[in-house]
C-alpha cells in the first residue's frame, strides 16, 4: 500500500487531536483559573506570565500535556523543587487537568530579539 506523505501527516495529526481531546474533554477552565489564582499567582502570575524572576518559568501558552506531565512529576516526587513540590502534592488529578487546560489557553509573551 502506497500512502502519500501529506496522508500520513493528516493521519498523525488527526490521531494526536484526538489522543490531545480524550484527556482534555474533562478539564474545566474556569475551576482551573480559580486554582491558578489562589495557589499558582504569587509566583507565575495570575495569567502564568510571570513577573518576577527568570528562574520561575511562564506556564502561559505551554503544552498542556507538559504541564499536566510536570505537576503529576511534582506530586508523585518524581521531579523536585522546594517550592513546586509541596503546591502539587495535594492537587487531584482533576485539578492538575484543570490547572494546566487553564494555562495552554493562556497567551504566552513574545520575546523580541
Amino acid at each position: 500500500m502506497n500512502i502519500s506523505r501529506n496522508s500520513c501527516t493528516a493521519l498523525v495529526a488527526l490521531a494526536l487531536g484526538m489522543v490531545l481531546t480524550d484527556r482534555t474533554q474533562a478539564a474545566d477552565y474556569e475551576a482551573g483559573k480559580k486554582k491558578a489564582e489562589e495557589v499558582c499567582k504569587a509566583c507565575h502570575g495570575a495569567d502564568g506570565n510571570t513577573p518576577l524572576t527568570p528562574e520561575t518559568p511562564r506556564l502561559a501558552g505551554q503544552y498542556y500535556e507538559y504541564l499536566v506531565h510536570s505537576l503529576e512529576a511534582y506530586r508523585k516526587g518524581a521531579r523536585e523543587n522546594p517550592l513546586m513540590t509541596p503546591m502539587a502534592k495535594p492537587l487531584t488529578d482533576a485539578e492538575i487537568r484543570d490547572v494546566a487546560w487553564y494555562f495552554y489557553k493562556q497567551q504566552g509573551l513574545v520575546e523580541k530579539y
